[in-house]
Parts: structure tokens; C-alpha cells; sequence
């Protein structure tokens, strides 16, 4: 499982020859703006919510590539009413997909389109792979319903918000990792504005001084589990 961070919380993730993109926010992200949406790959794009900067540039990257975009059942009508191929899903639910099993858990944000239309209720995914499960939590508060997960599975990495103000912070991610389980932590939804920005040294130390590691990727670079 190869994963790539394309800023803010979008993220590649390529399992043998399926490629996952999650959350594409990239061209309206100035810190990303090397990276070029066209050069992209993506069989399935994963969105958690409705909110712009998750979802800007899933319309154009599934119009090129043809990809199913795998949500709640709100956001996946409206991009099918847009004639893009979706798979809906709701909370506790999971589906066996041609790379592996995904669950559709429950998060504690808000999810509304720009323009302010519903967008359901926002969700973070478990990914398990043949080999290797991830826990991408997407937009979220700290909340005890992330207990259930080891509960059921154990996890090799989460991928977890963060830049605090509009999800959790640095030490709530903390307690998070013990709440599932797993003390590698990737890190997202930070830097990307002024309400998001964070000490990365001091992030890193708290983290470190808990006994886990939490990893701060450049914008392009991967990792590989």
C-alpha cells in the first residue's frame, strides 16, 4: 500500500493496481499548486464530506478518469445527477470493493455542498487491504465512537485531522490514537490557511513524548506500508 499527500487532507493511495484518491482538494489549495490534477490516476475517489475543500476537484478528476466515488448517500446522488458513476454508503456500512473491504464510520463535523445544500452526514473510511487496514478519519472531533474500532479491527495506520479550530488538535489526535489503537499517526487538514497552521517540531514532540510517531509528509512525497 503505497500512500501519497496531495495537501490539505487529500491523499492517493494505491493498492497493487487500484488507485484511491481521497478528498481531492488541489486546485484551489496554493500550497499544492505544483501538483497537476490532470497527471492524476484514480479508480475510486473516497470523499468523508460535502464541504469545498474536500470534494473541488472530484467532478473533474472523475469526469477524465472515469472513477466511482464512494460516499455518503446524499453526496454520491448529487454527483450522479452529474452523470458520474458513484457507490453510496451510510454509517456502520461496508462493501467489499475489488481492493479490499471498506467501512463507512461515523465523524463529528459539519457537510454542506458551497453552495449550502445538504450534504449528509459526514464519515471517515477503514480501508482494509490484503495486507494492511488504514483508518482515515476525515474531518472530525474527538469522539468515543472511534473506541469501537480495534474493537473489530487492528489498524496499521490513521490518518487523522489535526489543525484544530475545525476538527480536533494536536492533543486531542493524541487521545484519539489510543482510542484506536495505533500509535502511527499520519497527519492532515493542517497549514492549508491561517486557522489551520501548526508547529510542526512541537506536534511532533507531543506525539513522540506519548511513545508514538507521528508522520508530517511533504505535499507530493509518499510512504509505503
Amino acid at each position: 500500500m503505497k500512500i501519497t499527500f496531495y495537501g490539505h487532507a487529500t491523499f492517493g493511495i494505491q493498492i497493487k493496481d487500484i488507485n484511491i484518491l481521497v478528498d481531492p482538494f488541489i486546485t484551489g489549495n496554493e500550497k499544492a499548486s505544483e501538483i497537476d490534477i490532470e497527471t492524476l490516476k484514480a479508480d475510486y475517489i473516497l470523499v468523508t464530506h460535502a464541504h469545498q475543500d474536500h470534494i473541488l476537484d472530484v467532478e473533474a478528476i472523475a469526469k477524465r478518469t472515469g472513477a466511482v466515488i464512494v460516499s455518503n448517500y446524499e453526496i454520491v446522488t448529487h454527483f450522479q445527477n452529474k452523470d458520474l458513476e458513484g457507490h453510496p454508503m451510510n454509517h456502520g456500512g461496508s462493501w467489499d470493493f475489488e481492493f479490499g473491504n471498506v467501512k463507512y464510520v461515523n465523524a463529528i463535523h459539519t457537510s454542506s455542498f458551497p453552495d449550502g445544500s445538504y450534504g449528509g452526514q459526514p464519515g471517515g473510511f477503514i480501508i482494509e487491504g490484503e495486507h494492511k487496514t488504514i483508518y482515515i478519519a476525515g474531518d472530525t472531533a474527538l469522539t468515543m465512537d472511534m473506541k469501537l474500532i480495534p474493537m473489530q479491527t487492528k489498524l496499521d495506520l490513521a490518518i487523522l485531522p489535526i489543525g484544530d479550530n475545525f476538527t480536533m488538535g494536536i492533543d486531542d489526535a493524541i487521545i484519539a490514537s489510543d482510542f484506536i489503537d495505533c500509535d502511527k499517526i499520519l497527519g492532515c487538514h493542517y497549514d492549508t490557511f491561517g486557522y489551520i497552521e501548526i508547529d510542526h517540531e512541537e506536534a511532533k514532540r507531543k506525539f513522540y513524548d506519548k511513545g508514538k510517531d507521528l508522520m508530517l509528509l511533504e505535499i507530493g512525497a509518499n510512504m509505503e506500508l
